[in-house]
């Protein structure tokens, strides 16, 4: 096959399949373009007629097993999504700084050592402290304190989410690394653009990785 032949092969498969991605069919209509081109005085090489066909048996293979991972992602996505809404009305624990008020809160929060000092601020959905409590000394690990809902004045608090702050300090007075964490109960699962969220006890919105414990 000469050079002007291969070119026209080449132009005609362009206008075909414009911008698209070479796929088994196309590969095969070049192929079949190529035989019908060949020059019976000057067959195409064995050689390569041979390599053509292996490579559209690579081609298809790829082809078959991309459709096959498709439908796997898609059995274990459906599958995830299952599992997640099993979830709906179970209690876990998140990482986070919020905390739903109902008619009292639970704050969460793990010390990385001993703390001689534990102070912890709540702040309203506008972002304004409305309690300071000092707890006093507390050990190392996860603890937890019930907020009683009261203002710093013992006026009673709106229900909804509140976000609280952690600061600890060691018997020297060097502060303490706290992880804060907060708790609920998953009342709806959501899928938005490929990932899951669940919302705490109506309002408070968490991605599902962050989740760190159930029950």
């Amino acid at each position: 096959m000469d050079i002007s032949t291969i070119g026209s092969v080449s132009n005609t498969l362009t206008n075909s399949i414009g911008e698209k991605t070479l796929g088994k069919e196309d590969f095969l209509n070049l192929l079949l373009k190529q035989l019908s081109y060949q020059d019976p005085l000057n067959p195409m090489d064995s050689t390569e007629f041979t390599s053509q066909l292996s490579q559209f048996s690579s081609l298809e293979e790829l082809t078959n097993i991309n459709s096959t991972l498709s439908d796997v992602l898609a059995f274990q996505q459906s599958m995830q999504n299952a599992s997640v809404a099993n979830l709906i009305g179970k209690t876990v624990k998140v990482d986070g700084n919020t905390a739903y008020l109902s008619d009292k809160a639970d704050v969460n929060y793990e010390l990385s050592s001993d703390a001689a000092l534990v102070e912890i601020s709540i702040y309203n959905g506008a972002g304004k402290l409305v309690r300071t409590e000092n707890i006093g000394p507390s050990s190392a690990g996860d603890q937890s304190y019930t907020w009683d809902g009261k203002d710093s004045y013992g006026n009673r608090m709106v229900p909804g989410a509140y976000t609280f702050d952690i600061e600890a300090q060691d018997i020297s007075g060097n502060p303490v690394p706290a992880l804060s964490s907060s708790s609920g109960t998953v009342t709806e699962v959501l899928f938005e653009k490929g990932l899951t969220y669940i919302m705490l006890n109506g309002s408070i919105k968490v991605n599902l990785s962050d989740i760190k414990s159930i029950g």
